[in-house]
């Protein structure tokens, strides 16, 4: 009997490695897929790689320079290559880049909208392409009836602009809509795509610094990476016959 290939997951965007993306990669790495961490900048993704490798798991790190349609394009290229058939099937992709410019909206600058823009939405359709390629050429998993699953993490603002996101928020729009054309055009080709909006703060690094302690310790008030992750994993275990296009993801205390 021929050995069943071990999944793999692709994830971009790690911020530094404390976040919804470095999470997502521990949880799916201990429930058996091999891990493609894809960052800017090699410290986060060789450090999280290294992690992941230690406690057991497999994972391996791809720097890139920026979320360009090129260098997209060569890291899927590279992670083929790293992760071949028929011993790796790549199942779970996820796209968790983001770039938040927070301004009133007559301080901002042509070059900060063409920077959200690139990385929101450009970046989110050339690192869609490579995962829709690649699962199309899976077959269909018996135990979900899924050739692979690519997850978008969204954020507040990708429902609803405020007065200092118009940047952000046209960018998070764009990946939602984005997101249900997939949806819509490769459900019926069994590739599950699925939307997160993550209304409320994360706890992360750099919320820690800004926010208080009382904020951190207080699980009503914030979100945990983790249990973000957990319900990634959910998301992806779906079967065919009831799958979740949207999912949204607040503290019990959020206000909304």
């Amino acid at each position: 009997m021929a050995s069943v290939p071990k999944r793999v997951l692709v994830v971009a965007g790690l911020g530094n490695g404390s976040g919804t993306g470095a999470s997502t990669a521990r949880l799916f790495a201990k429930n058996g897929y091999s891990i493609a961490l894809i960052a800017r900048g090699a410290d986060t993704v060789n450090k999280l790689a290294e992690e992941i490798n230690t406690s057991g798991g497999h994972a391996a790190s791809f720097a890139i320079a920026s979320y360009s349609h090129d260098d997209i394009t060569s890291v899927w290229t590279a992670i083929h290559a790293k992760f071949p058939k028929p011993e790796y099937t790549i199942r779970v992709a996820l796209f968790n880049v983001a770039h938040n410019v927070r301004k009133p909206f007559l301080d901002i600058t042509p070059q900060e909208v063409h920077e959200s823009l690139q990385t929101n939405v450009a970046a989110a359709f050339s690192f869609s392409h490579g995962a829709i390629k690649a699962f199309k050429e899976n077959d269909i998993e018996q135990s979900n009836g899924k050739r692979g699953a690519l997850l978008f993490t969204g954020a507040t603002a990708s429902i609803r602009g405020n007065v200092t996101t118009s940047a952000f928020a046209a960018g998070k729009f764009g990946v939602r809509a984005l997101s249900q054309s997939l949806a819509k055009e490769f459900g019926k080709g069994n590739i599950h795509v699925t939307h997160v909006i993550i209304d409320g703060g994360i706890l992360v690094d750099r919320q820690r610094e800004r926010q208080s302690a009382e904020w951190a310790a207080n699980e009503d008030v914030r979100l945990n990476p983790d249990s973000i992750a957990t319900s990634y994993l959910y998301l992806v275990n779906q079967d065919r016959s009831s799958w979740t296009w949207e999912l949204d993801l607040r503290p019990a205390h959020e206000k909304w």
